[in-house]
């Protein structure tokens, strides 16, 4: 069966020709500008990269890909859906694995700074996970009581 080989949180990811250009990636905490008072809420863009190893043995049926970012409570704060076709490529020497690459983007707004993660699902085999906090930094000069 296909499965989801590489799962990765970027800044910033591009696929061009079978290739994945990832910026600022391999992190596990996002630290965003708190949201001022009464202004409007901050939007997040994360980057998210994702690897699909197809053997050459699989069925060529479209698989169901989806990529959602959850909260701890494992409610889904944003998600994606796509459909995996497996033809094989003319001139992949019989045997040989294939491998599709995305980059997917999110511009998201997280509702309260904590844990999240990123889940991947392809079919029926096990999600693909990865946890992340999100933290809320202060504006520089302004006043933040401490924390305990």
């Amino acid at each position: 069966m296909p499965e989801v080989e590489n799962l990765v949180l970027a800044n910033h990811v591009e696929a061009v020709n079978g290739l994945l250009y990832i910026s600022g990636g391999g992190w596990t905490d996002h630290w965003r500008p708190q949201q001022p008072l009464g202004g409007p809420p901050i939007v997040s863009h994360l980057g998210v990269a994702v690897t699909v190893v197809v053997p050459a043995s699989a069925p060529t049926i479209p698989q169901q890909l989806s990529v959602a970012i959850e909260d701890d409570q494992e409610r889904q704060v944003a998600g994606m859906q796509t459909q995996i076709n497996q033809v094989r490529p003319p001139g992949l020497p019989a045997g040989q694995a294939q491998r599709i690459s995305l980059a997917l983007t999110f511009n998201i707004v997280f509702p309260v700074a904590g844990e999240y993660r990123l889940v991947a699902r392809l079919g029926i085999v096990p999600p693909r996970e990865l946890t992340f906090r999100v933290h809320d930094v202060a504006p520089p000069g302004s006043e933040v009581p401490p924390v305990n």
